[in-house]
């Protein structure tokens, strides 16, 4: 069984429509929050990985908005990895409210490249951490 990474996450007023919900692009700032706090937890920051000549641009975006998220919800956000591969690395996403109703799944989809945009071989460190977290 692959484990889980859980990030918390309030949501503000400024990530409201009108309506009282989550703006449906915010979404996407959510989960890269998440993903950004998940390599801290594995011991690393993208800025570092940045620094190594290493980005993770997002090529694809799959979301399922199921139910909507209102001002002051408590979200957690849980993030797995579904591809690790030489120049590839996915992402499941799934957010949660306080009630534990699903919010929202997502994939995103990540070429490892240089910062000239040039493909790399993903580091073999990041792999091996990685890897329990992936699903097959």
């Amino acid at each position: 069984m692959a484990e889980l990474f859980r990030h918390h996450h309030r949501v503000s007023y400024a990530e409201c429509t009108v309506g009282d919900h989550i703006y449906h692009a915010r979404y996407l700032d959510l989960l890269e929050a998440a993903r950004g706090e998940f390599m801290r937890a594995l011991g690393t920051t993208v800025l570092e990985l940045q620094e190594r000549d290493y980005i993770f641009p997002v090529i694809e975006a799959q979301v399922r908005y199921k139910s909507p998220a209102r001002y002051d919800d408590a979200l957690t956000i849980e993030v797995w990895v579904t591809r690790v591969e030489r120049v590839r690395l996915n992402f499941g996403h799934r957010i949660l409210n306080q009630a534990g109703k699903t919010i929202l799944e997502a994939e995103t989809f990540h070429a490892c490249t240089s910062r000239a945009e040039k493909p790399r071989r993903l580091p073999a460190e990041l792999a091996a951490k990685l890897a329990p977290f992936l699903v097959a």
